[in-house]
């Protein structure tokens, strides 16, 4: 699978549920949190599932 597919996917996830937990009437800095962690989780989950194996020789 692509990193790119990961990233739209998350963004997706990420897009949803920040607007799932306004409609919640989550304060905002709680929200912006949120956001960021999920990004983060999104970067190390992508490029470790993308990344190529180095071949040994």
């Amino acid at each position: 699978m692509s990193f790119g597919l990961y990233v739209f996917g998350y963004l997706v996830v990420i897009i949803g549920a920040a607007y799932l937990l306004h409609l919640a009437h989550v304060p905002q800095h709680w929200i912006i949190g949120l956001v960021v962690v999920m990004v983060g989780a999104g970067i190390v989950t992508g490029v470790t599932n993308t990344r190529t194996k180095d071949k040994s020789e």
